[in-house]
C-alpha cells in the first residue's frame, strides 16, 4: 500500500480515511489515479469535485452507496450507471445488515476487500464484475452460517469467478479457532481474499494460455482429481518434505492450491514492500557487516521492479526487522514463513505473469 497524503494540508492519511483530521475536508478514493483526495462539495451537497480540479465543468463524483453504511470511501463518477464503486460493484451478496453483528463483520470484510482491489488495480490486472462480464467477471458472496439447529455451514471458496467468504472469518475469535483447528501458521481476512482471488486469476491468466506449460513444470499437473487430492491431504497430511517445496502445508495438496497459496504470499510481499518503500525504510542493523543480507534500502517501488529476485533481496531484511519488532511487543512473528528456492521460483513466475498482463 502506498502512503496517502491530503493534498490540501499535507496530513498523512490511512487508506480507509474519509475525512482529514487536520483540515476536515471530506476524502474519497479515486480509482483512475489510485489516490485518496480531498473533495469540494457541490451546492447540492451530494456531489463533489476533486480539490485542485474544481474548475466549472470538471468531472464530479459521488460517494459509493456503501459509504452510507461506513463501509466504503471510494468515489463513483456522477454519470456512472451504477451507484457502487469498482470494489463494491463486485459484491453479489452482502450479509443481512439487520443482524447486530453482521454490519460490523461486513465492514471488516470490506476493508480487506478494498485493499485487495487496490493491489489488483495497481498491478494493472483486469477487475470487472460478473454483472458486466458474466463469463470472465468476478463476484463476492459474503454469507453467514444458517443459525438454525444443524444449519448449513458456509464454506469459503472460489467457483468460476464467484468467491464466497463466510463472515465468521471477520470475527477474531472465530478466525483464531479455525486457524488452530487447521494447524495454520497464519490466517487473516486479507489473506483469504488474496488466496481466493488467486484461483480466479489462474482461470484468467494461466488456463488455456501459453503460460500453462511453465505452470505445470513449477506447480504440477492441475488435471489430477482435485476432490481426491484434498481428501488425501486431510486424511494423510502433507508430505514430510513439504517445507522444501511449498509455502504452506496446504499448498502441497494440489497444484491449484499451491498456486493460490503462493499467489497470496506474492501479494503479501509486494504490498508490504510498497508500504515500506512509501515510508522510505532503510535497514542497517547493528553488526550487519557480518550479515550483509540483512541490510537493505527499499528504494524501488516493487510493482515496477521487473526482477523478482531483487524484490526478495529486500524482503528478507524487512521480515527479519518486522518479526523482531513484533517479538519486542509480545506478538507472534508478522511473517512466520521460510521461502525456499523452489517457492521463490514459483513467485518469480507469478511476478512475470502479472507484469505481462498489465
Amino acid at each position: 500500500m502506498q502512503l496517502f497524503k491530503c493534498t490540501y494540508c499535507g496530513q498523512l492519511l490511512y487508506f480507509e480515511n474519509d475525512k482529514c483530521e487536520r483540515c476536515h475536508h471530506s476524502l474519497g478514493f479515486e480509482t483512475e489515479r489510485l489516490e485518496l483526495l480531498p473533495l469540494i462539495a457541490e451546492p447540492d451537497g451530494r456531489t463533489f469535485q476533486l480539490y485542485g480540479n474544481d474548475a466549472p465543468g470538471s468531472l464530479t463524483y459521488t460517494y459509493c452507496q456503501n459509504h452510507l453504511d461506513a463501509a466504503c470511501n471510494w468515489l463513483v463518477p456522477s454519470a456512472s450507471a451504477t451507484p457502487f464503486c469498482t470494489a463494491c460493484a463486485l459484491n453479489r451478496t452482502i450479509p443481512n445488515l439487520a443482524e447486530p453483528e453482521h454490519k460490523a463483520r461486513w465492514r471488516r470484510l470490506e476493508v480487506a476487500k478494498h485493499r485487495l482491489v487496490y493491489s489488483l488495480l495497481r498491478m494493472g490486472l483486469p477487475v470487472v464484475s460478473k454483472a458486466t462480464d458474466p463469463e470472465h467477471g468476478l463476484w463476492f458472496d459474503f454469507l453467514a452460517d444458517n443459525s438454525s439447529q444443524g444449519g448449513e455451514k458456509v464454506l469459503t471458496g472460489h467457483d468460476d469467478g464467484l468467491i464466497t467468504i463466510n463472515i465468521a472469518e471477520a470475527d477474531d475469535i472465530e478466525r483464531e479457532m479455525a486457524r488452530k483447528a487447521m494447524a495454520e501458521l497464519y490466517r487473516t481476512l486479507l489473506g483469504h481474499f488474496r488466496h481466493e482471488v488467486g484461483h480466479y486469476y489462474w482461470d484468467r491468466l494461466i488456463d488455456e494460455t501459453p503460460q500453462l506449460a511453465e505452470f505445470r513444470q513449477l506447480f504440477g499437473d492441475e488435471q489430477q482429481d482435485y476432490s481426491e487430492a484434498l481428501k488425501r491431504h486431510y486424511a494423510q497430511g502433507p508430505p514430510s518434505d513439504w517445507p522444501q517445496h511449498f509455502i504452506s502445508s496446504y499448498a502441497s495438496s494440489h497444484p491449484w492450491e499451491d498456486w493460490a497459496e503462493t499467489w497470496a504470499h506474492y501479494l503479501h510481499i509486494v504490498d508490504t514492500l510498497q508500504t515500506a518503500h512509501a515510508f522510505g525504510l532503510s535497514l542497517n542493523p547493528v553488526g550487519a557487516d557480518t550479515s550483509p543480507y540483512l541490510q537493505a534500502t527499499i528504494s524501488e517501488e516493487p510493482y515496477e521492479q521487473p526482477d523478482f529476485y531483487a524484490i526478495m533481496d529486500q524482503w528478507l531484511p524487512l521480515t527479519f526487522a518486522m518479526n523482531s519488532l513484533n517479538r519486542s511487543m509480545g506478538q507472534p512473528d508478522s511473517y512466520p514463513f521460510i521461502i525456499s528456492p523452489p517457492v521463490m521460483e514459483k513467485m518469480a513466475f507469478i511476478h512475470r505473469v502479472c507484469q505481462g498482463a498489465q
